[in-house]
């Protein structure tokens, strides 16, 4: 699939990969299907709740330091607090000194979305240069700006031309895609377009490790293959950006994250795309570190990485899989991490009974069949036969749950973990998937696998007393997918 980083706007997913976010059925048919581009055509007839690709933007830019974000939309559209909690506390987490987020709103009103509102977005953009002199601007439409059409990227270049810095245009409206990590791909296609500037100098010991907020486990791991680690987005200054191009190569934390970025990249700045899945659990992180190791030619070093972490993790690793061999899960989790979680949960003995996905895309940016994450869970674990695509909506999902008698429902996306709690299943989300990486984080993983069990008393107690806000009706009703999917 050839990627274009000179129009504008990055197409959304549900048309460049043929994203879907309702289904059900075994994973092996949605991989059939996936692979003749056959799912959808049964669109949800409720949907309970959603995100916005808006949203997924501004946690991939508000973070960037140097930088200054410019959302043009009505003020309800811009939300910086949590993101500055992120600045704040991640940043700590990487021994970063604290910084806060510049982000200034445009505020159009309802007159301005008749008229349209590129005054305001012209006086917007003067503060942020004037307040806090950013060596790059990031200006973030909405639903608002997009609905009426205001032609941001005239004034973008107007204003780049005044400053003499990149200023970007994002278009993350979340009209536009149904599919939230839409946001993901608008934010890394104007860094892309607007600040990565050609490689001077490659350097063969630089690899680009697209990732979320956390902790840096990449760097420990990669120091011990001699790898420098260069981490984006979250935290990323504006030159580590400038020079994405000289990196060896692109590897990612998730692939619905990092692969549009990775793809582009290696197209269009010859930065390879290291075609292995992402590193977790000790298959997976095995073959991420021979694919390293392969790129940098430094192959016998991998091998002998690889024996000395089997050999240092075993005693623990048996111990905790000892205690959770039997258990049966359940995992509600993003398309890629969901193959992800269910990877380390085989790892560990326990059953994987069933798997909700946030979406699934039927096709990637690179075709290289490692990345498809959803193949190379079934490869690992064997097929799972009860599989839903559904974005969010707990109405199902508690219809879904009740079907399972599971010991763990494990989930990845804030207020997810809720519905299990609700029905007093032990729940545990993990909000910093950093955390789980490579070996030290399978070790990490089943340590708050075993905790999170242990605590089932504490679940149950929760589930006897909370009242679920569904009429008796949907709660009789024998069929979750009622309304679709």
């Amino acid at each position: 699939m050839s990627i274009s980083i000179t129009t504008p706007e990055v197409q959304t997913r549900d048309h460049r990969l043929g994203t879907v976010a309702d289904f059900h059925g075994a994973a092996s048919r949605i991989l059939e299907l996936s692979n003749e581009r056959k799912l959808g055509g049964n669109p949800r007839r409720f949907s309970q709740c959603s995100d916005c690709s808006q949203r997924l933007c501004e946690g991939q830019l508000y973070i960037i330091r140097g930088a200054a974000v410019v959302v043009h939309s009505p003020i309800g559209c811009c939300s910086p607090e949590i993101m500055q909690i992120n600045s704040r506390v991640f940043g700590k987490i990487r021994g970063l000194e604290p910084n806060d987020v510049h982000v200034i709103c445009s505020n159009i009103s309802v007159k301005d979305t008749v008229y349209g509102g590129l005054e305001k977005l012209r006086i917007a953009i003067d503060e942020a240069k004037r307040r806090f002199n950013p060596t790059a601007i990031f200006i973030q439409s909405s639903c608002a700006a997009g609905i009426v059409g205001d032609d941001i990227e005239s004034v973008a270049d107007e204003k780049q031309d005044e400053y003499g810095i990149p200023i970007i245009p994002t278009y993350c409206e979340g009209f536009k895609s149904k599919t939230w990590a839409s946001g993901f791909d608008a934010s890394f296609h104007g860094i892309l377009r607007k600040v990565v500037k050609p490689c001077r100098k490659r350097d063969e010991n630089l690899v680009n490790v697209i990732n979320f907020y956390g902790v840096d486990t990449f760097s420990p791991l990669l120091a011990k293959l001699n790898l420098k680690t260069n981490l984006i987005l979250p935290h990323s200054t504006v030159e580590q950006l400038t020079y994405l191009s000289e990196a060896l190569c692109t590897t990612q934390i998730c692939e619905t994250l990092g692969t549009y970025v990775c793809a582009a990249l290696e197209e269009k700045f010859g930065v390879i795309q290291l075609k292995s899945n992402s590193p977790y659990g000790r298959n997976w992180t095995d073959e991420w570190i021979r694919a390293l190791a392969k790129v940098s030619r430094r192959e016998e070093l991998g091998e002998e990485v690889i024996a000395k972490e089997h050999a240092r993790i075993k005693d623990e690793f048996e111990k905790i899989r000892s205690e959770l061999v039997g258990k049966k899960a359940y995992i509600f989790a993003g398309d890629s991490f969901s193959h992800i979680f269910a990877v380390l949960m085989h790892e560990f003995g326990l059953e994987v009974c069933g798997i909700t996905s946030l979406h699934h895309d039927q096709v990637r940016d690179s075709s290289a069949e490692e990345l498809n994450t959803l193949k190379q869970m079934i490869d690992e674990i064997g097929d799972v036969p009860n599989m839903t695509i559904c974005n969010k909506q707990p109405f199902l999902m508690t219809k879904i749950l009740k079907k399972y008698d599971v010991d763990i429902l494990v989930s990845r996306h804030f207020n997810t973990g809720v519905v299990g709690t609700e029905l007093g299943i032990p729940s545990l989300n993990v909000a910093d998937p950093n955390s789980i990486m490579g070996y030290d984080g399978l070790l990490h993983f089943g340590r708050l696998v075993l905790k999170t069990i242990r605590a089932k008393n504490f679940y149950r107690t929760i589930g006897e007393h909370a009242k679920l806000p569904y009429s008796k009706w949907w709660i009789e009703n024998p069929n979750p997918y009622h309304f679709g999917n």
